[in-house]
């Protein structure tokens, strides 16, 4: 009886929601995961300007916050978000952090990039585990949790005495794979958080961040879902990775016949999303900067969907383009998806080409954008999210500009 009352209030408030939170974007939008860890391999907030990439995103998912063990949002790296001091060299406005500064760090950088460019929208992204998320969405833990998130991300409280309002316009929720047993709760999350940001001020932006196995999108209520949020980003990549020791692609838009692991493609999952209830207005379709590679591969079909010793670490799309001399590019012809192979090993990323096929099937679904993860693997200039610009955001429905776009 309990679960079914909480069904029925979810639903009902959710039929509210759906009204208010379900509009068809003017422009598809372009959204990029911003890393906290960045200042360890020198990729600043001041990297986004330099790169001119302000004038092509319209938002930026900081990750990361955190939820700590009782049950609250927590900052999860408290030298890189507020206490690194940035030279005049690495900071946006060209001014050295000081000692009697009481924000420093990312979120001091972040506050000048917001002076400098009004417009773009800052959302914190949450991330945990599964079992932490599990546990702050149970009833008895979901007010004070939701509360402490509003209290520290969106009012500005970071702690001893540091105060930041407005900085962040909203929050990502990172839960990714909810199981089938946190249905209910997960729900009842979207709909505190709902409820808070909106009491918080307006126009606050609530956003998921959602995984691409079919038993997600299945076993979840994703309409319910979609009447919360603003954004649902689907995470179109990692089909194929090391996690197997067979080689696959990271992200096909279409699946290859040979692929006999069955990884899956980038259009079933949206298909999938969009027959589960999710308006394709906001679907943002995930773009990865990243590659993963496998050693030892034998050369059978130049190494795709063959068995290698896989290497843990990914590598930045910058990484790829530094040894495209050292391999043989080869590409799929149904989903544009690229490979490197020299006889041995094996790399699996996407390019300005596959990038290209996913923004045309993008338009085509009229999906209302897509969500990079994550923007320091791109080159120093910006090869990728140039891409995403020049044929996504400046589209203006000419289909003869199409005809100017290199083809393999």
């Amino acid at each position: 009886m309990l679960r079914l009352l909480l069904t029925v209030g979810l639903c009902f408030a959710a039929s509210v929601a759906m009204a208010q939170y379900d509009p068809a974007p003017e422009q598809p939008i372009v959204v990029g995961y911003f890393p906290q860890w960045g200042i360890h391999k020198r990729f600043f907030v001041k990297n986004l300007v330099s790169l001119g990439a302000m004038k092509m995103l319209d938002q930026i998912n900081y990750a990361q916050g955190n939820i700590d063990k009782d049950n609250q949002c927590a900052i999860a790296d408290a030298n890189a978000d507020l206490n690194y001091s940035f030279s005049s060299g690495d900071s946006v406005d060209g001014s050295s952090d000081t000692a009697d500064m009481a924000l420093r760090g990312n979120f001091h950088q972040l506050q000048e990039l917001k002076r400098l460019y009004p417009d773009i929208k800052i959302v914190i992204s949450l991330e945990g585990n599964a079992s932490s998320f599990a546990e702050a969405a149970q009833p008895a833990n979901r007010f004070a949790f939701v509360a402490s998130c509003i209290q520290t991300f969106i009012e500005g409280n970071f702690g001893d005495g540091i105060e930041a309002p407005g900085l962040f316009d909203g929050i990502d929720l990172d839960w990714e794979y909810p199981r089938e047993d946190d249905k209910y709760n997960f729900l009842a999350l979207l709909a505190e958080f709902r409820r808070q940001l909106d009491t918080a001020g307006p126009d606050h932006l609530l956003t998921v961040a959602m995984g691409d196995y079919g038993a997600t999108y299945q076993h979840l209520d994703m309409e319910t879902v979609s009447w919360y949020v603003d954004q649902v980003g689907i995470m179109n990549y990692d089909y194929g990775g090391p996690w197997s020791k067979r080689t696959g692609l990271v992200a096909p838009l279409y699946s290859s016949p040979g692929d006999v692991g069955h990884g899956g493609d980038v259009d079933a999952t949206i298909q999938g999303y969009k027959d589960a209830g999710v308006p394709v207005s906001k679907m943002l379709l995930g773009l990865p900067f990243y590659a993963y590679s496998w050693h030892n591969v034998s050369p059978a079909n130049h190494g795709l969907f063959q068995m290698g010793e896989p290497q843990r670490d990914d590598f930045p799309y910058s990484h790829i383009v530094s040894i495209l001399g050292k391999f043989t590019t080869y590409r799929d012809p149904d989903s544009m998806a690229p490979w490197l192979f020299d006889g041995s090993t094996f790399w699996t990323y996407d390019d300005e080409t596959s990038i290209g096929a996913k923004l045309e099937y993008a338009r085509e679904e009229t999906l209302g954008g897509v969500m990079i993860w994550e923007l320091s693997g791109d080159t120093p200039d910006g090869k990728l999210l140039k891409t995403i610009s020049e044929q996504f955001r400046n589209y203006d429905g000419d289909d003869d500009d199409d005809a100017d776009r290199e083809t393999p």
